[in-house]
């Protein structure tokens, strides 16, 4: 049995002739050269129709040492330079610093403000894609650290205005939580130097009421003593005035038994009765004579003076004497002065440093508006050419994809008449 279907042969012209496609490229340069020109004039018109973007940067460094010489002399904020640029990148950085900008100077953000959305919605949109932050030589302190900030807007922004402003408001509200922080914080210190010259003045003032307490209770103690010696002393004496009393009784008994009226010793007693002689003599005794021999009128003068006797303090000068000791305590000298203390702060002790710093603290006027947190080392300037779109860039390699795409179309026409020329020289049956 015989086939009908006959496949034919493989030739030599099965293969690529690339001499003949080289000619078959040129024959089809129009084809070519209007890929190119229309490739390129559709890159052309997409980059000269584009809203041209534009980007302007500023660059931003530590501030000279001088510059926070004040507030780190202040002893209460210590803020190296390189900290204050740290924190003023914290707040360019801040979601809420941006935000807070877009909401006070919207005039500026017109273009980005979209119909059907939010103010926040539209800040979104710009703080997403428009202003990028980076820090050079984030790890390294001192002369080699930045920070540059970045605005990327399209045409018709003012952006070197926005960049300048928004960076100039950065700074200013870092420099305001700096101005309140630091108020803070003095206030903290002048609440601490009051709360401790307060508990001073309460220390002394118990001082002073423990050392009144003291001295009254010392004079109370004393003046007791004394009225007991007094009481003590007035007793002894009447006991000795009615003791005396009591002898002159009995020496009045005996002398009126042996007829002594007047004062006399016992030898002129004894010759008494003797007739008198010119003989002068002289008692030499070292025994005390009675008191009956002082006579009976001499004892009752004696005795009668004794029961008329009202008070017995005269007669031991202890009395005297404790009279002007109670008389001195009758007022404490010191507790007087104590008490009339007019000013009495003068009298606290170990206070002079607080006083000095509560001074110190007072006096500080440190004029936060003129403080320069950092060194704007490069501000934003108006660009002179914009960054996107690269015009000349994309109308080359537009150009270039042109070329391609017609060379590509030029090859595959090349194949596509080949193919065709194959299928009808094959013989048909």
């Amino acid at each position: 049995m015989s086939s009908s279907l006959r496949f034919p042969p493989v030739s030599q012209s099965d293969e690529v002739d690339i001499v003949e496609l080289v000619r078959s490229l040129g024959q089809q340069k129009k084809l070519i050269l209007f890929f190119a020109l229309g490739v390129g004039l559709l890159s052309a018109a997409y980059a000269f129709l584009t809203t041209p973007e534009y980007s302007v940067s500023s660059v931003l460094r530590p501030a000279a040492l001088n510059e926070l010489d004040a507030l780190n002399r202040s002893e209460v904020y210590k803020l190296p330079p390189e900290a204050a640029l740290i924190k003023v990148g914290a707040s360019l950085e801040s979601y809420e610093t941006r935000l807070n900008f877009f909401r006070e100077n919207q005039k500026l953000f017109e273009a980005f403000v979209r119909p059907g959305r939010t103010l926040e919605q539209s800040f979104e949109n710009f703080n997403r894609d428009s202003i990028i932050l980076t820090r050079t030589n984030p790890s390294k302190i001192g002369e080699g650290a930045d920070i540059t900030l970045q605005l990327n807007y399209p045409e018709g922004i003012d952006g070197v205005t926005i960049l300048n402003n928004f960076v100039s408001y950065a700074i200013e509200a870092e420099r305001s939580k700096i101005a309140s922080d630091m108020k803070v914080i003095v206030q903290n210190r002048i609440n601490e130097v009051q709360g401790k010259l307060v508990a001073a003045k309460a220390g002394y003032d118990n001082d002073k009421q423990a050392r009144i307490a003291s001295l009254l209770e010392s004079d109370n103690l004393k003046r007791a003593h004394l009225q007991d010696e007094l009481k003590a002393l007035r007793t002894q004496l009447k006991e000795l005035r009615t003791d005396r009393i009591s002898q002159l009784d009995e020496a009045i008994a005996i002398a009126r038994s042996l007829g002594i009226n007047k004062p006399t010793t016992p030898s002129m007693l004894g010759e008494a009765d003797r007739p008198s002689s010119n003989v002068m003599k002289t008692e030499i005794n070292n025994q005390q004579i009675p008191l009956y021999f002082m006579g009976v009128q001499a004892l009752l003068a004696e005795r009668s003076a004794l029961q008329r006797r009202v008070s017995d303090d005269f007669a031991d000068g202890r009395i005297a004497q404790i009279s002007k000791e109670l008389q001195l305590l009758r007022s404490n000298r010191e507790v007087e002065v104590l008490n009339s203390r007019v000013n009495e702060e003068l009298f606290l002790s170990g206070v002079q440093p607080l006083r000095a710093e509560m001074a110190r603290l007072r006096s500080l006027n440190i004029d936060m508006g003129s403080l320069k947190l950092v060194s704007i080392d490069k501000q934003a300037l108006e660009p002179t050419s914009p960054t996107k779109p690269k015009r000349l860039l994309i109308i080359v390699l537009g150009v270039l994809g042109g070329l391609i795409l017609g060379v590509a179309a030029a090859v595959a026409s090349y194949f596509f008449r080949r193919s065709r020329r194959g299928i009808d020289e094959v013989p048909r049956s």
